[in-house]
């Protein structure tokens, strides 16, 4: 990793309180819990070296920036970039939610079922697309963004980028190489806080990992508990990956080989059901190992009387000959298979032992199964491991096979998947690998084998 990118939304708006339509227009402006949150994600972020910061022009975004700088400590001031202003939607600027809806019923039903397809007018009566614009506004900046903070630099980068709810969806989806159909499978909470990691790919190209997104755990810090963002209409399933092993912390390759936590993991489950005791948890479901059953356990301590259901499809991926074995052992024996599976995991049949593509089918089978199962007001907890929550989410966020490290898992790790139109339509990913309640903004968690 040589280049860390910290994506934060602008603080709590007069407009956001209003529930007025904001857009790229200058008339909102950071209320003064904006500025406690803008405050506090500086202080947040005051362990972490800053090596440049960029901001949109907008007050609400350039105010969270001034002040998110001047809390962490670092003496940076932001550079103002247009290419991270928000959504252009000029014909509903400044107009309440339900007066767009009132008044433009289909265009308003567009932008929240498939905003790629919504069509505006200008004042000069042309039309125009917000979200493709948006788009190609990302990736000119990225593309500015990665040519000034090179990613192949031997030494690491730490970026950070205030922008608004829409430009910073459109950011995320343009990292990943994801469609603008992607827009409605993310949420972006004020002064929320995701984070990526950067680095030269073998073949040259770009390594891009999701470390977290959408934390605002930093945002409460005198709470133990309860931080998560709120819950709609629709299920909602809370996706956690075990606690740590032994294994884990000495990079030996678990697979199917029944590890239990150690102290250390015991002491993660704990603080994941801390983290969780205030959210009300109707199901519960575990990969039928052990990590991940004394994991579940651990969370729901809190919640008596919440039944825990085994699901084998659930299980880790079977590494076959490789279970057991530290990297350096597997690359005495299988050095190119071990290489492809870092380059090119899609492509690896594990000797004795499984595929991606094995684990893709019957790692979603399962979760599909419990999503269905769920009431439109019910909460299911779901702990389980790496490679089978990095399909899962793969898939959630339209990413392939292929893409299973560009999605990060810490032990402990908290992930929040909405199903607000029900379990047979796309979700929501919430927010992803939240670790701060096992200390700090950054995964720390043990970066061992699967």
């Amino acid at each position: 990793m040589s280049l860390r990118i910290l994506l934060v939304r602008h603080g709590l708006s007069s407009f956001n309180v209003e529930h007025r339509i904001q857009g790229r227009d200058d008339l909102s402006s950071l209320t003064e819990e904006g500025v406690k949150q803008a405050l506090a994600t500086g202080e947040a972020l005051r362990d972490l070296t800053i090596s440049a910061a960029y901001s949109s022009p907008l007050r609400r975004a350039h105010d969270t920036a001034t002040a998110l700088l001047a809390a962490q400590g670092g003496g940076l001031e932001p550079q103002l970039d247009d290419d991270l202003m928000e959504v252009d939607l000029a014909p509903w600027s400044g107009l309440l939610s339900t007066e767009v809806q009132e008044r433009f019923p289909e265009a308003y039903a567009t932008w929240k079922q498939q905003p790629e397809q919504l069509q505006l007018q200008r004042a000069d009566g042309s039309s125009y697309a917000p979200i493709p614009e948006l788009m190609a506004q990302a990736r000119r900046f990225a593309d500015r963004l990665l040519a000034r903070h090179n990613p192949a630099a031997p030494e690491q980068q730490t970026v950070l980028v205030v922008g608004h709810n829409a430009i910073l969806r459109c950011l995320v989806l343009t990292l990943l190489g994801l469609p603008a159909s992607g827009f409605r499978r993310l949420r972006l909470e004020n002064a929320s806080l995701s984070v990526f990691n950067l680095s030269a790919a073998e073949d040259g190209g770009l390594a891009v990992q999701i470390e977290s997104l959408n934390g605002t755990t930093h945002l409460h810090p005198e709470l133990c508990a309860g931080r998560l963002p709120a819950k709609g209409a629709g299920p909602r399933l809370l996706l956690v990956r075990h606690g740590e092993t032994d294994w884990n912390r000495q990079g030996r390759f678990q697979g199917q080989i029944d590890i239990p936590l150690n102290q250390n993991g015991r002491a993660q489950a704990a603080a994941a059901g801390d983290y969780l005791r205030k959210v009300s948890v109707q199901r519960a479901y575990t990969s039928s190992m052990a990590r991940p059953r004394q994991t579940a356990e651990g969370i729901l301590q809190h919640h008596p009387g919440v039944p825990l259901t085994s699901v084998r499809d659930l299980v880790e991926i079977g590494h076959g000959q490789w279970e057991g074995c530290l990297e350096a052992e597997i690359s005495d024996g299988w050095a190119e298979l071990l290489a492809d599976w870092k380059r090119a995991p899609h492509t690896v049949q594990m000797p004795d032992g499984e595929t991606i593509h094995d684990v893709w089918e019957r790692s979603l089978r399962g979760w599909n199964s419990i999503a269905a199962s769920l009431h439109s007001d019910e909460t299911a907890l779901v702990v389980a491991h790496d490679a089978v929550n990095k399909t899962i989410l793969c898939a959630l966020l339209g990413l392939t096979p292929a893409d299973i490290w560009a999605v990060k898992q810490g032990n402990g790790g908290v992930t929040v998947i909405d199903y607000p139109n029900g379990a047979d339509q796309p979700p929501v990913v919430v927010c992803l690998n939240q670790t701060a309640h096992l200390g700090g903004v950054l995964d720390r968690t043990a970066a061992g084998a699967l």
